[in-house]
């Protein structure tokens, strides 16, 4: 179905904004985006029509039409209203945000104050969510919301595809037989969840082993803020660090980890190099950097 009026051919994207994002694939979807603390986190994917946190928005990730926030510090909501006002622009249905609960308020003030810088609307639809809601998408596709530990109410976010299997004891069933105990309004299949992507936001450690199913996520998207060395400072509250990765190595199951919200403080290379010595084997070639 199209999701918008007018064409987006006739607003060309320059290639500073294409460059800015990564790309990592992954079987039958793709992850796309960047983090860097504290300037931007931006995820999206493309096939499941949704994305994680808006510190920045790309021209092209607009059609995308649900975006769910982890927190609200700038660096992952500074474009949320930019996102909302370009898709009103392009007489676009009007997106949906889901939000750790403590804050739609907040967000709302905020979309509040851009409509009279602006004098304009906001559309949207704001939803405040918390740790244990279960969101579904469509039928092959769930939300669920998982506690994270931040500095802030945060949360992180689990994309699950659904399947309908048959029970075993109907296996042997004919189709007609299997009609007529649906009809008769028997349970004859159950529900079989798959993780597909994880999205951790920013938490440290204790976001991923309280939530042992992002482990087994075919993507994880977590963060790697610090990677001490030396004299460096000490890591602060809420965050990941190099070392949690080497301790938790045998946890990983994903099939793709994108590490990525490094501190501005490190070089791409010195990121690179340290945590090539740590782990040399990129935990089998599923680490990205990012």
């Amino acid at each position: 179905m199209a999701e918008r009026k007018k064409s987006q051919k006739n607003y060309p994207v320059s290639g500073a904004e294409t460059s800015i994002y990564r790309q990592v694939k992954c079987d039958s979807f793709t992850v796309e985006g960047y983090s860097r603390a504290p300037v931007m986190t931006f995820w999206r994917i493309p096939e499941f029509k949704l994305g994680f946190d808006l510190g920045w928005q790309p021209w092209e990730f607009m059609g995308i039409p649900r975006y769910f926030v982890s927190h609200a510090h700038m660096d992952h909501i500074l474009a949320l209203p930019a996102y909302i006002a370009r898709r009103r622009m392009m007489d676009m249905t009007p997106p949906t945000i889901y939000i750790p609960e403590q804050k739609v308020g907040d967000l709302r003030q905020l979309l509040a104050a851009f409509s009279r810088l602006e004098q304009s609307v906001m559309p949207c639809e704001i939803i405040g969510v918390k740790p244990g809601d279960e969101i579904d998408l469509s039928r092959e596709l769930l939300v669920t919301v998982h506690k994270t530990w931040h500095t802030v109410p945060s949360v992180g976010y689990i994309v699950w595809e659904k399947r309908k299997k048959l029970r075993p004891e109907y296996l042997e069933l004919s189709g007609d037989e299997i009609r007529e105990l649906n009809q008769r309004g028997v349970q004859i299949s159950y529900e079989q969840r798959f993780p597909r992507v994880a999205f951790l936001g920013d938490s440290s450690s204790r976001g991923l082993d309280e939530n042992p199913d992002m482990y087994r996520a075919d993507v994880l998207i977590t963060e790697m803020t610090h990677i001490p060395q030396g004299n460096d400072l000490n890591p602060l509250a809420g965050h990941m660090q190099l070392d949690d990765y080497v301790n938790r190595r045998e946890k990983f199951q994903n099939k793709k980890i994108i590490a990525s919200h490094f501190s501005i403080r490190y070089s791409s290379r010195e990121i690179d190099t340290t945590v090539r010595e740590k782990l040399p084997d990129m935990l089998d070639g599923r680490l990205v950097l990012v």
